[in-house]
């Protein structure tokens, strides 16, 4: 209920209002902090010399980000030209091979890369994987899947396998265990899509040409094999209307977003200034919430630029990648909170859709996100962080069907039922604000550490009492209220779309 309920211009106006000013007076306060901090010694290895006409220094305390743009920039450009190039010769003159070709140029991309013995290391993953998906048994694909992954994150495995490469360069690590753990996720995948194929299995080569594909290979997204053979396989290849165009529109968008990262971290050290829990705990509660919210957007807009790319690349070559994450900004639900929503749709489709189900029942549900988050904890690497991240971020899953299958009792129901769409979408979003900074809470863990989301806490929640809390809290309300507001249009929208089909 609620759902396309409207509420008076002149209240989403005041709601805009109140969200804007809280913004730019957070901002401001992280921004003094930012300059005044500059010189700290404290900072001496986050912050570098950066634009020296405007007085300002760069905050370099992201490794990926300073990667792409540095150690790693001439390898993305010559690597990912080259097989848009590739990939265009042969979408006009062998379309019907050009899968293998993809194949092709991925093994000599990765042979140049990292050498024979990582090639081998991944090839032999893929055999073993693809001996048991013979076998047609989810649950030996699952086992067998999952103590692959294990290998490469839980040691000493992971270090026995690493030392097979020989040589040594900046990005080794960051490739061999991407390409690595991206490679069982693929080979699971495809293992659990040969059980599901009713006549006959698929081949070794389907396998082969799915795992190296280039774009994909290192850094991901995944894309399950059901999806990718379908698409690869297409003969007859056409643009939709007006998608080269998108294409470029959607190019120039990740450009900007890059510049303006860039520019963003020349005067906000959002991601230095949590190191130092001293200086931080001196920051007002506005700027502290705002430090930790921006993380979270942050590393949204880092997902994005880089899935961005990516599928920018994979819709060149007609096919239809996983998209990029919903914007932090606009979530207050931890069901559709993710960061790469390739691994999210793996997750949903192999784990959790396959044991919750439809989702209404509480132990299922809780077996599912167990499971779920079980896997999500072995795939970014077992450590205290990723536990306890796993742990809350589980429990708000569950929390939200416990909370709605409450709510859903015939007294609230029959209560509800009383009054009108309106005020059901103000409480809606009174409780929808408490979830948005649940999800920050819980989220901050494995973007900055421990010690940083607990005085976060610590100060909304307890010294800040009650005067920042409830103030943070009605901005949040109304920023909740703006979500949904997106939300009733794009629902209205669907709608007509959908009546304009039947016709």
């Amino acid at each position: 209920m609620g759902v396309k309920a409207m509420l008076p211009s002149y209240e989403l106006g005041f709601y805009a209002l109140v969200v804007t000013c809280a913004v730019l007076y957070s901002g401001s306060g992280i921004f003094e902090a930012s300059r005044d901090s500059m010189n700290r010694k404290a900072f001496r290895d986050g912050i570098k010399p950066g634009w020296h006409y405007f007085g300002r220094k760069m905050d370099v305390a992201d490794f990926e980000w300073v990667m792409w743009f540095t150690s790693f920039r001439n390898v993305i450009i010559f690597a990912l030209s080259g097989h848009v190039l590739f990939g265009k010769i042969c979408s006009m003159t062998v379309p019907q091979h050009r899968a293998v070709m993809y194949m092709i140029y991925g093994v000599l991309a990765v042979l140049g890369s990292m050498g024979p013995v990582y090639l081998m290391v991944i090839l032999s993953h893929c055999l073993v994987l693809y001996s048991v998906a013979l076998a047609k048994q989810k649950w030996l694909c699952y086992v067998a899947g999952l103590c692959c992954l294990a290998s490469f994150k839980v040691e000493p495995f992971g270090s026995w396998q690493s030392g097979f490469i020989t040589g040594a360069f900046d990005l080794q690590d960051v490739l061999f265990y991407g390409g690595c753990t991206f490679t069982i996720m693929r080979c699971m995948s495809f293992a659990l899509e040969n059980c599901e194929k009713q006549e006959g299995i698929y081949s070794i080569f389907d396998l082969l040409k799915y795992n190296f594909y280039l774009p994909f290979f290192f850094f991901g997204p995944v894309m399950t094999f059901d999806q990718f053979h379908a698409q690869v396989s297409t003969r007859e290849l056409r643009r939709k209307d007006d998608e080269m165009k998108n294409i470029r529109v959607n190019a120039l968008l990740h450009v900007g977003a890059i510049v303006a990262v860039d520019i963003f971290f020349h005067f906000f050290y959002i991601l230095t200034l949590p190191s130092d829990l001293k200086f931080v705990n001196r920051l007002s509660d506005w700027s502290l919430a705002g430090l930790a919210y921006s993380n979270l957007v942050y590393d949204w807009v880092k997902a994005a630029v880089m899935f961005g790319v990516i599928n920018t690349i994979a819709r060149l070559d007609h096919l239809d990648p996983p998209q990029p994450p919903k914007c932090i900004t606009m979530l207050y639900i931890f069901g559709e909170t993710h960061f790469d929503r390739g691994i999210n749709d793996w997750l949903c489709k192999y784990v959790y859709d396959h044991i919750g189900e439809n989702h209404n029942n509480i132990l299922k549900e809780l077996v599912a996100s167990t499971s779920t988050f079980a896997i999500t904890t072995l795939w970014l690497g077992p450590c205290e962080v990723v536990y306890v991240w796993s742990l809350a971020n589980c429990f708000g899953l569950n929390f939200e069907l416990w909370v709605q299958k409450f709510f859903q009792l015939g007294p609230f129901a029959r209560l509800e039922a009383k009054l009108s769409g309106a005020t059901s979408r103000r409480i809606r979003a009174a409780f929808g604000a408490v979830n948005f900074w649940a999800i920050v809470l819980y989220n901050i863990l494995a973007l900055n550490s421990l010690e940083f989301a607990l005085l976060v806490t610590k100060r909304l929640l307890v010294t800040g009492f009650p005067v920042s809390t409830l103030s943070i809290w009605f901005i949040t309300y109304c920023g909740v209220q703006l979500i949904k507001e997106r939300e009733r249009i794009l629902a209205i929208e669907e709608e007509k779309g959908d009546k304009a089909k039947v016709e």
